[in-house]
């Protein structure tokens, strides 16, 4: 969680000072979800990855979703 929040602020300062457009920190986004999405492993580790996904995915960049 606290890895997730750092990525987040650090994802906001980046769109905040205009170093990325927010389409490129949408699929950054977009990469790390589908990446949990598609992971392997047994129920527990697959429950765990849709857990993520679903964090990344709420994630928004000024009004923008993700996916």
């Amino acid at each position: 969680m606290a890895a997730l929040s750092i990525c987040e602020a650090l994802l906001l300062a980046i769109n905040d000072h205009k170093l990325l457009p927010e389409r490129e920190i949408a699929g950054v986004l977009r990469d790390a979800a589908a990446a949990h999405e598609n992971a392997a492993g047994n129920a527990t580790e697959m429950e765990m990855h849709q857990s993520v996904a679903n964090l990344i995915n709420g994630i928004k960049i000024e009004g923008s979703a993700p996916g």
